[in-house]
């Protein structure tokens, strides 16, 4: 099963559409592209795996895993990369701004009642991330 994320890359942000099976699920924010710096920067664009993840900080969340000198890359809420993020995606409803949303909280419980209960049953969710054309 794929998760396609299409991104569009901003000086301030990176803003994105999230789809799966054909389906457009929600938007998304990222952090600007900055050759993959930890931190400061989103991931590259490749084709990634999805996990189930728990932490005190999110509670239940999206993991993307095997991203190169990466990791705790998450999917999870905020409406503002630059002040709020540390490398992650953040599901949104709407796009505001380069790398800013609105309703993240929202689209982030979109997205996991949409894969929770495919992950819980086995399956394997690929992320996709390329540019959008």
């Amino acid at each position: 099963m794929e998760l396609i994320l299409n991104r569009k890359y901003f000086p301030h942000g990176t803003n994105g559409e999230l789809f799966f099976n054909g389906n457009k699920i929600c938007n998304t924010i990222e952090l600007p592209w900055k050759a993959n710096q930890r931190r400061v920067s989103c991931i590259p664009e490749g084709k990634y795996l999805i996990r189930k993840r728990f932490s005190v900080k999110y509670k239940w969340h999206l993991e993307v895993t095997g991203v190169k000198s990466r990791d705790a890359i998450l999917f999870h809420p905020f409406n503002d990369a630059l002040k709020e993020s540390k490398g992650c995606i953040a599901p949104v409803t709407a796009i505001t701004g380069e790398g800013k949303g609105r309703q993240s909280r929202l689209a982030s419980e979109r997205l996991k009642e949409i894969l929770y209960p495919l992950l819980e049953r086995g399956f394997v969710i690929r992320l996709i991330i390329q540019q959008s054309t």
